[in-house]
């Protein structure tokens, strides 16, 4: 199991490097669009649909990621027609792609945090359950809200600012995730969630801000950030691994609501994508609307 688990990991992690760095924009985002795709397709199990609904729900995921970018690519961040060489065209091209991401991602980033900041935490606190049978559509609502956003951000981070920028907050979740296990493993003894991850431990939580914090820190003095600058990006960055939680946690709970121990079997050791998504569902959202939002200044 460990040798299929490892194995999984190395190629994914080459997939999506070889993807990040060098598809050029629009495939990326058809790359992304088939990721979101087969979330969808989980979704639907965990809605307990039969196989033709979990197929619709990925099919319908699918549709509209591609209408966004067949019908409105520059609000998706992919090239544009404005052209032009000189700086003023390109300062102009620039502030153009940003105001269109910015006037097409609210739609999608605001709800999210909505939901992952006031939501989904009253949600774990009183154990809802997907709305299903005649009220499907709701639970299918909650799926997009999760999935579709998820895919806007990691389209947007990476063609309107660059793959780095994507990758170092990918690199967050990661970060609490890996620290997470060592210090729950090490010093964990009160449970975090018992009742719907028992693994997790508030020893495994706290060792995530502090991983987190350190490898902000790292970045933010090789950025040469100081002062009030690296104080809100350290704020920042607990309240963006506070989320890390909510969203593993959020999927945990529907996963045992569904009486499943994966999203699927799509990646052997690993699960499906939902299990490698689940934090990055409630935090590259949040990060995108921090990067895009005219009203707030992202220090760093």
């Amino acid at each position: 199991m460990l040798k299929t688990r490892v194995i999984t990991a190395v190629v994914l992690l080459a997939v999506f490097l070889s993807a990040l760095f060098f598809l050029p924009p629009l495939g990326w985002a058809w790359f992304v669009a088939l990721v979101a795709a087969i979330a969808g397709w989980e979704w639907g199990g965990l809605l307990r649909l039969s196989p033709r609904g979990k197929v619709a729900c990925g099919v319908v995921v699918f549709g509209a990621c591609a209408a966004a970018i067949v019908l409105l690519p520059e609000a998706i961040s992919l090239p544009s027609a404005i052209g032009g060489t000189s700086l003023k065209e390109e300062m102009e091209r620039t502030f153009h792609g940003w105001s269109e991401a910015w006037q097409f991602g609210r739609w999608f980033y605001l709800p999210s945090a909505i939901f992952w900041c006031v939501l989904a935490p009253l949600w774990l606190w009183r154990r809802w359950k997907l709305p299903m049978g005649r009220s499907m559509m709701g639970g299918f609502f909650f799926g997009l809200i999760l999935i579709l956003p998820t895919w806007l951000a990691l389209v947007q981070l990476r063609n309107l600012f660059s793959p780095s920028v994507l990758l170092a907050t990918m690199a967050i979740v990661w970060v609490a995730d890996t620290t997470a296990y060592f210090s729950g493993r090490a010093f964990g003894k009160r449970k975090l969630a018992p009742s719907i991850s028992p693994g997790k431990t508030w020893a495994g939580a706290w060792g995530a801000v502090v991983g987190v914090l350190v490898y902000g820190a790292v970045i933010a003095a090789a950025n040469g950030s100081s002062g009030l600058d690296l104080a809100l990006t350290l704020i920042n960055l607990i309240c963006l691994t506070a989320l890390s939680i909510i969203g593993d946690l959020f999927e945990s709970l529907l996963k045992r609501q569904a009486e499943i121990k994966d999203s699927s079997a799509i990646l052997p050791g690993h699960g499906g994508v939902l299990d490698r998504i689940d934090s990055l569902t409630s935090t590259l959202p949040v990060v995108a609307l921090l990067l895009l939002s005219p009203f707030v200044t992202f220090p760093g």
